[in-house]
C-alpha cells in the first residue's frame, strides 16, 4: 500500500506519524473544553464540527466510548468519510477552519477505560524473567505455551502521556531481612506494552475471529512497575500493589483498519494449543517500538528496541481466552500485551532484563548510569508501522518520576 495524499500538507511527509492512512483518534483541548479529533499531520481536526455523516449524538461527550458502541460499520463508514474529507481538496474550504495545531493542544485520555487486564505474552520477555528468577532450566511456568497468562488490574490508575508519575510507597523485604519494611520504592521500572482496545461488548465466549473484529484499535502503554514492592507481595496470587500505581497509554488511538495493512503471524507454536485459540490469519502487527529515558536536565537516550512481531500470543488470543469462563467484554475494556521483549539485549522492554535484574546498569547519553528509575527520569515510548514511503506512528507515550511523597 502507498502513501495516500492529504491536502493538509504535513500529513505528506513519509516521517511523520499521522498521514491520512492512519486517521487516529483522540481528545484534545485546544482551549475550548475538551473535543473528540482525529490527527491529521501536525493538525488535529476537530470532528463533532465538520460533516462527519454520523449522529450526532456519538461526539456529544469527549470519549470515543459511543463511537466504539456503535459498531463496526459505524467505524468503517465514519473512517471513509474523514479519509473523503482530508483527502478530496474540494472539502478544504469546509474542513479547514476546523482544524488546530497539534503543538498548541493539550491531549486528553481519549476514552473510558472499563477495565484493565494485562498479559505476560511475550516469551523472550517471560524467559528472560523467568531466568533471572529461577534459572534456566524453569524460566517458562509450565503453562506458559499452552494459555494467554493474564492479571485483571485497575482501571482507575489509567492515565494519559504527560501524566506524572509518583513513586510509591510499599512493603519491601530485602533477603537478608527479617521482616518487611514500609518504604518508597526503590526499584521503578517501566514495561513496554501495546494496549489493544475493545469496541464491542461480548455475551459467553467468542472466538478468535470474533474477538479480532472486536478490537477498536490500539494504543502504546507503560505498565510501571514497582520490582520491589512485587517481590515480596506477588506469591502466590500475582502482581497488586507493584501494578496499582499507573499505567500510561499514548493519547491516539491508532484503529485496526489502519494497521490492517501490516498484519503478521504469531510464531511457530514449540506445544499445538488448543483449537479454541487457533487463529484464522495473521493476528500479530509489524510495529517498531522504542523506550528511551532523559533523566532531569539530561539528553534522551533510546534503552532499547522492538517490535510488536514478538509477541507469542496475539491481542485477538488474549482476549477470545479472557472470556472462556463467561466473563463479559464491555466497551473501552484495555488489554495490555505484556512486556515486549526481543531476542537481543537491547531490544528488551524493561529495566528489569536491561539491566539483569540490576546487576549490569545501562549507560545514558551523559554518563550517568541506571540500575532503576531515579526522581526526574522521564520516560518515552515511541512506535509506528513502517510502509514504504509512509509510516502509521502513534506519536508518544511519556511520563516523568516524581519523588514520593513525604510521609513522616
Amino acid at each position: 500500500m502507498t502513501m495516500m495524499q492529504s491536502w493538509v500538507e504535513a500529513a505528506n511527509d513519509p516521517q511523520g506519524d499521522f498521514p491520512l492512512n492512519n486517521l487516529p483518534y483522540g481528545v484534545f483541548d485546544a482551549g475550548q473544553g475538551a473535543r473528540m479529533g482525529v490527527a491529521i499531520g501536525d493538525r488535529i481536526l476537530d470532528v463533532a464540527a465538520v460533516d462527519h455523516g454520523q449522529d450526532p449524538a456519538l461526539f456529544a461527550a469527549p470519549s470515543w466510548n459511543a463511537v466504539m458502541a456503535a459498531g463496526p460499520a459505524v467505524w468503517a463508514a465514519l473512517r471513509a468519510r474523514l479519509t473523503d474529507l482530508l483527502g478530496d481538496a474540494t472539502h478544504r474550504g469546509a474542513v479547514a477552519p476546523h482544524l488546530v495545531p497539534m503543538a498548541g493542544a493539550r491531549l486528553l485520555m481519549p476514552f473510558t477505560v472499563s477495565e484493565y487486564t494485562d498479559f505476560y505474552a511475550s516469551k523472550n520477555h517471560a524467559v528472560n524473567v523467568g531466568t533471572l528468577f529461577r534459572g534456566a532450566e524453569n524460566a517458562l511456568p509450565p503453562n506458559w505455551l499452552s494459555i494467554p497468562i493474564g492479571y485483571n488490574g485497575r482501571a482507575s490508575s489509567v492515565v494519559v502521556s504527560g501524566s506524572d508519575l509518583r513513586r510509591p510507597w510499599g512493603q519491601l523485604k530485602a533477603p537478608d531481612q527479617p521482616l518487611p519494611t514500609f518504604a518508597p520504592c526503590a526499584r521503578l521500572d517501566l514495561e513496554l506494552e501495546l494496549g489493544a482496545i475493545v469496541g464491542q461488548p461480548s455475551d459467553g465466549m467468542v472466538s478468535v475471529a470474533e474477538a479480532d473484529a472486536m478490537i477498536f484499535g490500539y494504543v502504546l502503554l507503560n505498565d510501571w512497575s514497582a520490582r520491589d514492592i512485587q517481590a515480596w507481595e506477588y506469591q502466590p496470587l500475582g502482581p497488586f500493589q507493584a501494578k496499582a500505581t499507573a499505567t500510561s497509554i499514548s493519547p491516539w488511538i491508532v484503529t485496526a483498519a489502519a494497521l490492517a495493512p501490516f498484519r503478521t503471524p504469531t510464531p511457530a507454536r514449540e506445544r499445538p494449543l488448543l483449537p479454541y485459540l487457533a487463529e484464522p490469519g495473521p493476528m500479530l502487527y509489524d510495529i517498531d517500538l522504542t523506550v528511551s529515558l532523559a533523566p532531569a536536565g539530561g539528553a534522551e537516550t533510546q534503552l532499547a528496541r522492538t517490535n510488536y512481531n514478538q509477541m507469542y500470543f496475539s491481542a485477538a488470543q488474549q482476549l477470545c481466552h479472557h472470556t472462556t469462563s463467561g466473563c463479559p467484554m464491555r466497551v473501552g475494556d484495555l488489554l495490555g500485551s505484556g512486556t515486549i521483549s526481543g531476542e537481543t539485549p537491547d531490544s528488551c522492554g524493561s529495566l528489569l532484563e536491561l539491566t539483569r535484574g540490576g546487576q549490569a546498569p545501562v549507560t545514558l547519553e551523559d554518563g550517568r548510569t541506571r540500575r532503576f528509575l531515579e526522581d526526574g527520569d522521564t520516560l518515552t515510548l515511541r512506535g509506528a508501522a513502517q510502509a514504504e514511503g509512509y509510516r502509521v506512528g502513534f506519536g508518544a507515550c511519556a511520563g516523568t518520576v516524581l519523588p514520593a511523597v513525604d510521609r513522616d
